[in-house]
């Protein structure tokens, strides 16, 4: 099979999958919840594991300090957006309150929901790509990540979406081409990351906050909300996250290399 078509389904299992899957769960509450509380603190443990373990690294190796002061960036303009646009994430349905103010205060905000999310899936797109340029196996890791992150990211959408009195059909399609941005963004990047000097490393930086910013702001706030009853439970799924990933590189070691 060739790069570009091993890129394709990375991108496909990243974006495409975990919109379909937050489709089916969308309408089945029960397996919805039970799902999130088992992905969210998982999808947390996996995106931390990866971005100190192996997306940091990489970048450090190939663009020295360099990558901790985009980090730094990435990871406040990604605050600044969220706390005065749009937000980028969200799983929790309408009237959430946030920073002082609600994710949908009406039909206006339903456009920059739905541009957020594009952006969101543009960027998984990217992160995707960059780690496959290090490693394909390691971009199979990651893409899994990000399924995990994008099916109750596409549960909370929906319910937005058909809150606000959208049919169901408009509402999978609005979320079906913006799940596509994240294509453009893998193959740019694959493409034309090399060709600019410390493209890479640049890139695995931008990554890295991306993967931090969800993990620390979104995933991590939300387990811990959780009914006491499911803290330890949640605990366990954070620690399984993280021991995946460790495992992943102690069965394939160039993942870490």
């Amino acid at each position: 099979m060739s790069s570009i078509s091993l890129l394709l389904i990375y991108s496909f299992i990243g974006s495409v999958a975990g919109l379909i899957g937050g489709v089916i769960l969308l309408f089945k509450k029960d397996w919805a919840k039970t799902l999130a509380s088992i992905s969210v603190p998982l999808a947390a443990g996996i995106l931390l594991a990866l971005s100190f373990l192996d997306l940091l690294p990489e970048a450090v190796e190939e663009v020295g300090e360099t990558a901790f002061s985009v980090i730094l960036v990435v990871f406040v303009v990604l605050f600044l957006i969220e706390r005065f646009f749009f937000y980028l994430h969200h799983h929790q349905e309408t009237g959430e309150k946030h920073a002082g103010h609600s994710h949908v205060q009406g039909e206006e905000v339903v456009p920059l929901i739905i541009f957020g999310d594009t952006i969101h899936n543009f960027l998984d797109g990217v992160v995707i790509g960059a780690s496959f340029l290090v490693n394909p196996t390691f971009a199979m890791v990651v893409s899994f990540s990000t399924f995990l992150h994008e099916t109750p990211h596409e549960i909370a959408d929906f319910g937005i979406l058909l809150a606000k009195g959208w049919s169901r059909k408009k509402a999978f399609w609005a979320n079906f081409f913006s799940s596509l941005a994240t294509f453009p963004g893998a193959i740019l990047t694959y493409f034309y990351a090399e060709r600019i000097e410390q493209g890479v490393g640049i890139l695995l930086a931008l990554a890295t906050g991306f993967f931090l910013y969800v993990a620390t702001t979104d995933f991590l706030p939300e387990a811990t909300h959780a009914p006491r009853r499911y803290l330890g439970q949640q605990a366990i799924f954070l620690i399984i996250g993280i021991l995946a990933v460790v495992g992943i590189r102690l069965l394939i070691p160039e993942i870490g290399h």
